[in-house]
This record gives C-alpha cells, sequence and structure tokens, in this order.
C-alpha cells in the first residue's frame, strides 16, 4: 500500500479531527477559544396557549465547588446518568455555577430516555409509560466532572419530588487518586490582586470575543505577577489564535515553566505542535501530558499516537491509540478507531483495521469522513483478496 497516501488520509484527517474539537479558528490555523458554557432557558407558557409540558420538566440549578476550597478557575462539565449511560448535558460558568432543563426533547435524549418517552412528554397519551416519565428522570443521577476531579453522583429522586425548579446545591469535585496534574493551577491563588483584577477582566474580554483586550489584560496579569501559570496559558491560546505560533509558544512555556503540574499548558503546546507538524515535540509534550493525567484526556492519546505514527514507530503508536479507545468511555474522539485501523493496515491485520473502520463510519458525521473510511475498507478487502489470490495483487 502506498505509504504517502496513508499518511496523507492519516495528516488530514487527524488535523481535521482535532480541529472540529477545538472549534473552528480565526484565519483557519489557530485554535478558537474555549466555547462560553451553555444555559439552557426555560419558554414560559403563553397566558392564551397553555403549554401542554408545563408540570412534566424540571429547571435545575446547582453549583460546583473543589473539596479543598481552591477557587474554580475552568468550567466542569455536568453529567446525568441513566441506566448506565451518561451524558454531559451543560457546562458550569467560570465560577462554577450551571443550570439546565430536565424534560425538554434535547436532554431527554442526552440522558438516555427513549423516543416512546419523549413523545409521551409532548404529546400525552401517545405512549403507554408516559404516566412513568417522572419515575424515568427520578432513576438518573447528576455528577459534575473536571479533568483530574469528579464528584459522587447525586441521586434525583432525591431532590426532585415533583417536576419543577430545584436547587441541586453543591457538587464537590474531589481529585482523583491516580491523577497528578491539574486544570486548576495553584499559582492562581497567590497571584497579587492587580494581576488577578487583569486576569478576570481578560476572561471577561475573551468571553466576548474581544480578542485584542483581552490578550492586553492577560500580558499586563503575568507582567505584574509572572508566575500566573493560567494567565500565560490563556494568553498563549490568543496567541496561537492569531496565528502567532512563536510567541504562543513561549507563553505555554512560561505556563509549565510556572507551574509544571498544570495540564492545559501541554496541551496547548501539543496542538501547536500538531499545527506546526512537529511530530517528535509532540510525542514528547504529550508524553508528559499523559503522565499527569492519563485518564482525562483521549484527544492526547490520539495525539501522542499520531506523532509515534510519523515518526515510524508504529508500536507505539498502536499502544497510544488503543489506550486511548480504553479512556474514551463516552467515544468522543472517533478518530482514535480509525487511526489504529490505519496501523492495522501497517501490519496486514486486516480483519481487525476493518473492523475499526466500522466503528468509525458508526459516527463519522461529514460526507468526506464517510468517504475517506469506505476507501479504506475497499483497499482492505484489495489486500485480503490478494493475500489469499497473489495474482490478483499484479491487476
Amino acid at each position: 500500500m502506498n505509504y504517502r497516501l496513508i499518511c496523507c488520509i492519516v495528516l488530514t484527517l487527524t488535523l481535521t479531527g482535532l480541529a472540529s474539537a477545538q472549534g473552528k479558528p480565526t484565519g483557519g490555523k489557530g485554535p478558537s477559544s474555549s466555547p462560553a458554557p451553555s444555559r439552557t432557558t426555560t419558554t414560559q407558557p403563553g397566558m392564551n396557549s397553555p403549554d401542554p409540558t408545563f408540570g412534566q420538566r424540571a429547571f435545575l440549578t446547582g453549583k460546583v465547588v473543589l473539596d479543598d476550597g481552591t477557587q474554580l478557575t475552568e468550567s466542569a462539565s455536568i453529567q446525568t446518568i441513566c441506566r448506565g449511560r451518561r451524558q454531559t448535558v451543560t457546562r458550569t460558568d467560570s465560577h462554577g455555577n450551571f443550570s439546565f432543563e430536565l424534560g425538554d426533547q434535547a436532554s431527554s435524549f442526552a440522558a438516555g430516555i427513549g423516543e416512546a418517552d419523549v413523545d409521551s412528554i409532548y404529546n400525552p397519551g401517545t405512549s403507554s409509560r408516559g404516566s412513568n416519565i417522572q419515575r424515568d428522570w427520578r432513576e438518573c443521577e447528576l455528577m459534575a466532572q473536571l479533568p483530574g476531579f469528579s464528584s459522587r453522583p447525586v441521586d434525583l429522586s432525591s431532590r426532585l419530588s415533583t417536576f419543577e425548579s430545584a436547587d441541586i446545591g453543591r457538587l464537590v469535585l474531589h481529585r482523583l487518586g491516580q491523577v497528578e496534574g491539574l486544570t486548576i493551577s495553584a499559582t492562581s491563588a497567590m497571584a497579587p490582586r492587580d494581576a488577578k483584577k487583569a486576569y478576570e477582566k481578560g476572561r471577561q474580554k475573551a468571553d466576548k470575543e474581544k480578542w485584542e483586550e483581552a490578550q492586553q489584560l492577560f500580558a499586563k496579569a503575568v507582567e505584574i505577577y509572572p508566575k500566573y501559570a493560567v494567565a500565560w496559558f490563556d494568553l498563549g491560546r490568543i496567541q496561537f489564535r492569531n496565528n502567532d505560533a512563536v510567541p504562543a509558544r513561549h507563553s505555554f512555556e512560561q505556563a509549565i515553566a510556572a507551574d509544571p503540574k498544570y495540564v492545559n499548558s501541554y496541551r496547548g503546546l501539543a496542538e501547536l505542535d500538531v499545527w506546526q507538524q512537529r511530530w517528535p515535540e509532540l510525542v514528547t509534550v504529550t508524553s508528559q501530558l499523559l503522565a499527569l493525567d492519563p485518564v482525562s484526556f483521549p484527544d492526547a492519546w490520539l495525539r501522542n499516537a499520531t506523532g509515534n505514527y510519523y515518526i515510524h514507530n508504529l508500536a507505539e503508536a498502536e499502544k497510544s491509540a488503543r489506550q486511548g479507545m480504553k479512556v474514551d468511555d463516552q467515544h468522543s474522539v472517533p478518530r482514535l478507531e480509525y487511526l489504529l485501523g490505519i496501523i492495522l493496515i501497517q501490519k496486514r491485520d486486516y480483519e481487525e483495521a476493518a473492523s475499526h473502520f466500522q466503528n468509525y463510519l458508526k459516527s463519522a458525521k461529514q460526507p468526506s469522513e464517510v468517504e475517506d473510511a469506505q476507501k479504506q475498507l475497499a483497499e482492505i478487502t484489495r489486500l485480503t483478496a490478494s493475500v489469499s489470490d497473489p495474482a490478483a495483487e499484479k491487476k
């Protein structure tokens, strides 16, 4: 098989996948800022047109805190666990507050409620289980997660007596035992007031996509307090967004120097290395990141596998791809399946390679993704035939 062709396909799909996971950047190269936490608002029923779902929904609010009292500076995910299925339904703001609505169609599917149950919410009487919809939600649990941290699940049956607005209270995040690196930097608590003020204003400007003003404020924060790791990271992220690779790399490296256990800085450098196709450096930085936190970042396993693939270390590439799939319990990085399939083709393990491409097709959304996977499956069919019939390979 043409190795250069495979490399081009892997690079194209890997970079496309990583870019789509990060959002579309300005200028088509650098990364975008993290999306603002989503907040779902309820629609009040009109005076003359009663809402048929009134009394069958719950608007939930709450707050996420860290167990040691450290300030939460990152957005945590809020997840439901229903019938063994875990789904993210919303994210907190930077202060830990969250709100979302149970009972709307999107949340129902996210929480694992079946289509028949959702129909019964919107069209009472269409499902024999319509009277059990409250019981379905009460069978669910709610929890918060942040890379390196997790909360204990909260049983919704203990918080929802009727379908109405409810305050879940505090979800307390506890540090995971096997994780050394954190997305919360210890240096933030030691920042002087002026540096904190500049940083908070920078975050507010970034949330409003006022990038130039945000960059100036982050630069001011690190000038006042050179060990402000999160400010260095956010400064580097905007510089990268502006395609300023050299200053962005400097900022990420300064963030690591200020706090070697702050994992976001390594992620920033890894994304920069992918963009610049610096494969040995990508392997190094992702290895450092995964040593600090091997369970929270399946995308880091993909980047590590990609870097190893391009430096022709197929054994390590396969190992990283498999480990990434193992920790990716929500299947958020389907390109791990694609890359592992490519690696297995190189090893002539065509049967398992085909199974991974088929798994990838289940998650592929773009026509180009589907087409590329189908081409690989067709190539596997041709190669398999050539093994059983050597004359077929010469045709």
